[in-house]
């Protein structure tokens, strides 16, 4: 079959990391990898030139496989509709993704045949085989059907390494703040921790698993870039399996540079541990800090203190690993809140911030409980971002909400030293580069700003 595996373009609404990060496609490499007998093609319509229309008639898919995040919801159904109006022979539609994981009733629509909401790849490669050879569906398949039980997710991961040829076209615009270019890695799945606003577990129903390491390594062997982003939802979880991990970099003599997500505890209460993957090519950690103020911490399950927070980010300083913070804004926040976090953000020297206000996702243990509080529809996707007030603030105006996001980010991020430190350390292209991308979520910052301000005016 002419398979057309679809990465979607973000909403004009939406306030995105794009402007400041693109990586690969990783999931879709993934899938052309289990069906290398067909013909499959990765369009990623984030890099593309050509309308999706064009790319149809160019390629004249007889199955479309897309992917995405909530925030593509309503882009995905408008793709699915222009490719069943352009296809004289009905182009089968399937659509999967985190989101389809967890939340896959938002995905009902006549312009898709099959939403996958279990094992992403084998149900993917069930239905290819389904539909190339004209049979129908086992009833065990990973699809969603309404008013069904949703299938059983496996608790393994067994599947060949993803076919990056399928994006070489598009290689030298993949990266990731200043790691670039990077490549993308998996080692393991889901999280064994239980933070009450976060999807990883819902995707994996609470489920985590790792990939067997000499198979990771196997893989890592054929990426030529130096910079790699491993994506797993946390990757300092066992303490063995890092420093494994290690001792395989070291015996393979594999020189690279990573980035990672992994939780502040661990990496206050692992120094030796981070001192070492130091050493051997580990340059920055994502962190989920979230608050400087411990009932923040305790409401969210995080099973942490902002002393641990602390000591974690002096440990990252130390070792030379630079802290890429995320930080959940409250919604009961007012000014002093946001200036308390301000103060802590600047004794901890910090460079790299994401500000997030708080976001009751669909499919997680608090998006089901902050219905009557929500100021934007949930059928809205395209603003469930991470980053748009989805909430109703309860002491401040949604302007000024919007308007100390972005002064508490540019009082850390533009400090003298700070420039100068990235300057020194990246070069001044790189550092124009960047502040062009953060600029223009600026500017989609403002303009909610101006917004609310007319609507209140």
């Amino acid at each position: 079959m002419r398979i057309l595996l679809v990465r979607p373009p973000s909403s004009p609404e939406t306030i995105g990391l794009q402007h400041v990060m693109i990586c690969e496609p990783l999931e879709l490499e993934y899938l052309a990898a289990m069906i290398p007998e067909h013909q499959v093609t990765i369009i990623d319509l984030i890099l593309e030139k050509k309308s999706f229309t064009d790319l149809l008639a160019t390629y004249k898919p007889e199955l479309i496989g897309f992917t995405g995040y909530i925030t593509h919801v309503n882009i995905i159904k408008n793709l699915a509709s222009q490719a069943k109006k352009w296809s004289v022979n009905s182009c089968v539609t399937v659509v999967g993704g985190v989101h389809a994981e967890v939340v896959p009733e938002d995905f009902t629509d006549i312009n898709l045949d099959y939403v996958v909401c279990a094992n992403g790849l084998e149900t993917f490669q069930e239905i290819v085989r389904a539909e190339s050879q004209g049979e129908p569906l086992p009833t065990d398949t990973g699809i969603y059907r309404k008013g069904k039980p949703k299938p059983l997710k496996k608790k393994t991961f067994i599947a060949p390494h993803p076919d990056r040829d399928k994006v070489a076209r598009y290689k030298k615009h993949y990266y990731y703040l200043f790691h670039n270019p990077c490549t993308l890695l998996k080692t393991s799945f889901g999280c064994p921790f239980d933070c009450s606003f976060c999807f990883c577990r819902e995707i994996t129903d609470h489920a985590y698993f790792c990939r067997p390491l000499d198979d990771v390594m196997v893989e890592l062997e054929t990426i030529s870039d130096q910079e790699i982003y491993i994506v797993d939802d946390n990757f300092l979880v066992n303490r063995e399996r890092v420093l494994s991990f290690c001792d395989e970099l070291e015996r393979r003599n594999l020189k690279k540079r990573f980035l990672i997500y992994g939780r502040a505890d661990f990496i206050a209460q692992n120094r030796d541990v981070i001192k070492r993957f130091a050493t051997l090519g580990l340059r920055a950690v994502i962190v989920g800090l979230e608050s400087c103020r411990s009932k923040d911490l305790k409401q969210y399950h995080k099973g942490n203190l902002p002393s641990i927070n602390e000591e974690a980010v002096a440990t990252l300083a130390d070792c030379g690993v630079d802290c890429y913070a995320t930080l959940i804004l409250g919604i009961d926040w007012g000014i002093a809140e946001f200036k308390e976090l301000k103060k802590w953000l600047l004794n901890l020297n910090l460079v790299f911030i994401n500000l997030q206000p708080f976001t009751p996702l669909p499919g997680t243990l608090m998006g089901t409980i902050h219905n009557e509080q929500l100021r934007v529809p949930r059928a809205a996707y395209e603003k469930w971002d991470l980053a748009h007030l989805v909430m109703q603030p309860t002491r401040l105006s949604v302007a000024s909400y919007y308007w100390q996001i972005i002064t508490l980010y540019y009082s850390i991020t533009l400090r003298p030293s700070a420039i100068w430190s990235l300057i020194r350390r990246f070069g001044l292209y790189e550092n124009l580069q960047l502040s062009v991308g953060s600029s223009r979520v600026t500017w989609q910052y403002l303009k909610k700003v101006l917004r609310n301000l007319v609507k209140t005016a």
